[in-house]
């Protein structure tokens, strides 16, 4: 895997980067850290040391007992120069949280401590994370220092809106979400080579609304996360990953590894299917769309009458995963999703299986408390023609590795028929 360094600047965002440091070390990378003065007002390196297990460094001029080698590394015999030997060995710096002070240190060369020393010594690539005030994210000086260092290559990774640290404050400038970071930092490094490596996968995710009249719609509760869960699983693979996302509100990951198409209804989730169902290798139909719509919508708003009930007409949607299965190659998989209530959900997956000529059907029964739509976690059954299998409740990025394992063995299966 790869090498990152790790800069914390001083900020109450430090403490995501302990997490980010169990996420990359989880995937395998090898980390080092390197801290502010301020950075330790808020996390101690004890914390960071433990969770890389290796030394971490605040003083440009204290000793490395590492020597400037990662956890997966020998150590050299000489004593080198710490800023100098972590670049050099790093496959990346990330620098996160970045404080508007560092920033500006960044934009303008100055290289008064060993973060910024680090960066101004580094070959490698260099990302940049802030987590600020709003009022400091959105002050022109900030804003030109970052666009500075944009010019000059570093990848910046712009934070989030809402709730900042200081009480009854809300606006932009929170640190990115983590896996976003880790994500980002992997997109610029070499990965090696990995299982999925080439594949096409497209995905769809969330639920279509059809249109009423110019404010209402018919639509559904699903949130989007199973199928993003599916799309991140799948890009750790090493896929190229599609995401035809229907009225979804969840963070994107950041770095390019998903490339995302945003729909609303199902006629216009089935256009962009078609578009790019012919160079995908995989299809995970998880989207929950309409089955139907308002055979006309109104132009403008309704306007309550003096009408205790309004008849409200509708027509089915096409079948967009039929349409696609019947237009197959022979070497595509394709997944789709049956969510149910009660008995018999086992039943109707087996049927829309064989019904549509499918590969897999995903049947979640979403009267059981705590699963199911806008949850964190989901508990399935993989419906296939060698039979049923179970996964418990998990998080949706569980299931959604249970549901790619099946998808990895139907086709090893299909490559040696």
């Amino acid at each position: 895997m790869a090498r990152l360094l790790l800069g914390v600047s001083g900020g109450i965002a430090a403490y995501k980067a302990l997490e980010v440091v169990r996420l990359a070390t989880k995937a395998g990378h090898a980390v080092r850290v390197v801290q502010t003065p301020t950075a330790q007002r808020f996390v101690g390196a004890a914390s960071f040391a433990a969770l890389t297990g290796a030394p971490v460094l605040v003083d440009e001029f204290e000793r490395d007992p590492a020597r400037g080698a990662f956890p997966d590394q020998a150590a050299p015999t000489h004593d080198p120069a710490s800023h100098l030997e972590l670049v050099r060995n790093a496959d990346a710096y990330l620098i996160a949280p970045a404080s508007a002070n560092t920033i500006a240190k960044l934009a303008h060369g100055l290289a008064d401590n060993l973060l910024t020393s680090a960066a101004l010594a580094a070959s490698c690539p260099v990302l940049v994370a802030p987590a600020m005030n709003h009022h400091m994210w959105e002050h022109p000086a900030t804003r030109a220092n970052l666009s500075l260092l944009a010019e000059r290559g570093v990848t910046v990774i712009d934070p989030t809106t809402g709730a900042l640290a200081t009480k009854h404050e809300w606006g932009t400038g929170r640190l990115a979400d983590v896996a976003d970071l880790v994500a980002a930092f992997e997109a610029v490094v070499p990965a090696g080579a990995r299982p999925w490596d080439g594949l096409r996968v497209l995905v769809t995710a969330g639920g279509t609304r059809e249109p009423i009249d110019a404010v209402r719609y018919v639509g559904n509760r699903s949130s989007g996360r199973m199928g993003f869960a599916v799309a991140e699983e799948a890009a750790a693979l090493g896929a190229e990953v599609t995401v035809v996302a229907a009225n979804v509100s969840l963070p994107r990951r950041a770095g390019g590894a998903i490339s995302y198409v945003d729909v609303e209804t199902a006629a216009q989730l089935g256009d962009a299917c078609r578009e790019a169902f012919a160079r995908c290798d995989v299809l995970v139909m998880s989207a929950a769309v309409a089955d139907f719509r308002p055979a006309a919508a109104h132009e403008g708003k309704l306007k309550k009458t003096e009408r205790d009930d309004m008849v409200l007409t509708l027509e089915k949607t096409e079948d967009v995963l039929t349409g696609l299965a019947a237009g197959r190659r022979p070497d595509q998989t394709l997944v789709g999703f049956a969510a149910e209530h009660g008995a018999g959900a086992l039943e109707y997956g087996r049927d829309k299986l064989a019904r549509k000529g499918l590969d897999a059907v995903v049947v979640n029964d979403v009267s059981q408390p705590g699963i199911g739509f806008d949850a964190t976690d989901n508990e399935v059954t993989i419906v296939t023609v060698a039979g049923d299998e179970p996964v418990p409740r998990g998080t949706k990025a569980e299931v959604a590795r249970a549901i790619l394992a099946t998808v990895d063995r139907l086709r090893a299966g299909a490559a040696a028929r």
